[in-house]
C-alpha cells in the first residue's frame, strides 16, 4: 500500500513538473511573437506597469484584458478580431486607463493563426 502511495505521489510530481516546464516554453514563446509583433511596444503583461518615460500605458495590461474578457462567450473571436482589425476609439472602455484611443489595425504585423494563439494566451493569464 505504501509502495503504491508513494509510486502516486511520484508520478503527480512527474505530471506537475511537466507542465510547469510546458508553460514555461509556452510563455517564452508567446513572449517572442508578441515582441516581434510590436505588441509590447503598447502593452505589458503585469497590470500596473508605467507607459513610455512614466506616462500612462499606452494599451492595457494583458492581464487586465484577461481578467475583463476570461469566460465571456466569443471572447477569444472578438479579441483576435481587434488584434487584426483594430478597434474603435469611440468605444473605448478603456479610456482613462491607458494613454492610447484605439489599437490600431495589426493584420500585416501578425499572421491571424499567430493572433489566435496569443489571444489564447493573454486570456490565461492570472488563472
Amino acid at each position: 500500500m505504501r509502495v503504491a502511495f508513494t509510486t502516486m505521489l511520484a508520478a503527480v510530481g512527474v505530471a506537475v513538473a511537466g507542465t510547469a516546464v510546458a508553460g514555461g516554453e509556452n510563455d517564452d514563446a508567446m513572449h517572442k511573437l508578441a515582441a516581434s509583433s510590436g505588441c509590447m511596444t503598447c502593452h505589458s503583461i503585469e497590470s500596473g506597469k508605467p507607459g513610455p518615460k512614466g506616462m500612462d500605458p499606452i494599451g492595457p495590461a494583458w492581464q487586465d484584458v484577461a481578467a475583463q474578457y476570461r469566460g465571456k462567450p466569443g471572447a477569444q473571436d472578438f479579441l483576435t478580431r481587434v488584434v487584426l482589425e483594430g478597434s474603435s476609439p469611440y468605444s473605448s472602455h478603456w479610456k482613462g486607463k491607458v494613454s492610447g484611443l484605439s489599437m490600431p489595425p495589426n493584420a500585416s504585423a501578425i499572421k491571424e493563426t499567430d493572433a489566435r494563439l496569443l489571444v489564447s494566451w493573454i486570456l490565461s493569464l492570472g488563472q
